[in-house]
């Protein structure tokens, strides 16, 4: 089966509940930084936070890919997408309620990353965000890519 990476990352403003999701899939293990760098999507969401942005681009990023019969490696330096498969049952069978009996903050966005991720074959793959240059590898190096595209359109907007 065919195998191709996604990338995705996200930058917000907390108080002004605004930020920035950007992903980059790569099909073609051959192009270079530079080509790289101008296949990287950006959007601006607003009503926002960062748990909430961050799952907002990765289901953004999911409606991009066309060809679904593929294998996806996710790279994400997103704890709260890494750990949501092994959360799923708990989550689904409290209904998406706290221990405290609230309705979580999200669910919706939780619901549809379930049901968007039970029909597509990913692997989750944690990415350390923010090495010293000396300590980065390829992965890193295209992600650090990602990362500065929703930085910069952020601090662009404020």
């Amino acid at each position: 089966m065919k195998k191709i990476k996604l990338f995705t990352d996200s930058s917000v403003n907390p108080q002004e509940k605004i930020g920035f999701g950007s992903f980059l899939i790569i099909e073609d293990e051959n192009l270079t930084l530079e080509n790289l760098k101008k296949n990287i999507k950006i959007k601006r969401f607003e009503n926002t936070s960062s748990t909430k942005l961050e799952l907002q681009t990765f289901l953004w990023s999911l409606e991009e890919i066309k060809n679904k019969d593929v294998i996806i490696e996710v790279y994400t330096d997103c704890q709260n997408i890494i750990g949501l498969q092994d959360r799923k049952e708990k989550l689904e069978k409290n209904n998406f309620y706290s221990s405290s009996g609230k309705l979580m903050n999200n669910h919706e966005l939780y619901k549809e990353f379930f049901e968007k991720t039970d029909k597509l074959n990913l692997i989750f793959i944690k990415v350390k965000g923010h090495k010293k240059n000396s300590l980065k590898d390829d992965i890193d190096t295209i992600f650090n890519l990602v990362d500065k595209a929703s930085r910069s359109a952020l601090r662009n907007e404020i």
